[in-house]
């Protein structure tokens, strides 16, 4: 009998040897006025598929995909900065791309205050859409925290926390989850002990706009680092900023920080925030069972505004730019590649194969 349990604990062990599942983050999904105005169709409705077409191979491919919904979507008008409010189709859109988790814990969550934040976090529901950081309510909270999800085998938990909200505060029953040590400590410990074999904090934090980690982004990476937290994963900056594996003082093995994936898709304009990064890691498990993160990987996207060929802003990844953009997507590779070689530790760029 007991050779039996032994070989049937090693067939386990060597099935799940061969386990693997592949996770995607990517950055800052926008709803500026001018992306508002292109999705505008002659029937007074919005359509944004046209936006996502080039990438959704890309990000469908991924077993889970995250993204930061940096908007409500609290239906009326809608506007662009600085008070963002989106179109419900934009949801629609970045879900029929791919992404299976929503991250709403950003500066623009109470643009349209706690009405909004409520009206966004129904509609998600709504469709049935998996979504983290804010709530209707400390029951609501309650009841979404620890986030497990089940990756292909693999126990994941999430989390996902916000610097502030641009000074506007609640003013009723809604929760924002914001950056807060008790709170983090707390919600890590919880979700390790309601199973996650993997931990991935999705963090907005930061200063705008800067190419480089500042001291809070650094001190809180630290902190989620000493935790045991896996997968570290920044935004909030609009810039890509550098990226790091680390080992993990719990485990003992690789976790990985991105401290700004940059912009998913906005109209922003300058140089350094037309694009983005996603960033992925593969899942697997070592020789006796225990989940690891592998492979880490960065891959730029690039946003192209609307044109003669195009009516609608379009998301490409970084090598499939039309022509008449290269010259400005090779200047936003050459200033993040600047950052990265000379502060990237240890994540390599994905190699590209055309779809």
């Amino acid at each position: 009998m007991e050779s039996l349990i032994g070989a049937l604990v090693k067939l386990t062990l060597l099935l799940a040897s061969g386990q693997e599942a592949t996770l995607l983050f990517a950055g800052d999904a926008m709803m500026h006025q001018a992306q508002i105005d292109a999705a505008k169709t002659a029937d007074g409705t919005y359509d944004y598929t046209e936006c996502f077409s080039e990438v959704r191979p890309y990000i469908s491919s991924a077993d889970f995909a995250v993204v930061n919904l940096e908007t409500p979507v609290a239906g009326g008008y809608y506007s662009g900065y600085p008070c963002f409010n989106a179109p419900d189709s934009y949801v629609d859109a970045l879900r029929d791309t791919g992404f299976d988790l929503f991250l709403t814990a950003n500066n623009h969550t109470l643009d349209r205050r706690d009405r909004g934040l409520k009206r966004t976090v129904a509609l998600l529901d709504s469709l049935g859409l998996p979504h983290l950081g804010t709530y209707p309510d400390s029951a609501a909270r309650k009841k979404a925290i620890p986030m497990i999800k089940d990756i292909k085998g693999f126990k994941v938990g999430f989390l996902n926390y916000t610097y502030g909200t641009n000074g506007i505060s609640v003013t009723s029953d809604a929760v924002v989850d914001y950056i807060d040590e008790q709170q983090i400590r707390a919600d890590v410990a919880t979700t390790r002990n309601a199973g996650a074999e993997i931990i991935a904090a999705c963090m907005h934090w930061g200063e705008e706009y800067t190419l480089i980690p500042v001291a809070s982004e650094r001190r809180w990476a630290d902190l989620l680092t000493e935790l045991g937290v896996d997968l570290i994963i920044g935004g909030h900056p609009h810039v890509v900023q550098p990226l790091e594996t680390r080992v993990n003082p719990r485990t003992g093995r690789q976790s990985l920080l991105v401290y700004s994936l940059g912009n998913f898709i906005s109209n922003m304009k300058t140089t350094d925030t037309r694009g983005g990064m996603c960033a992925t890691v593969t899942l697997s498990r070592d020789s006796v069972g225990n989940a690891i993160v592998t492979n880490p990987e960065y891959s730029y996207v690039f946003t192209v505004p609307p044109s003669s060929a195009n009516r609608n802003f379009r998301l490409y990844r970084l090598d499939d730019v039309p022509p008449s953009w290269s010259d400005k997507a090779a200047a936003f590779e050459r200033n993040a590649e600047q950052v990265l070689q000379k502060r990237n530790k240890g994540v390599r760029r994905a190699s590209y194969l055309r779809e």
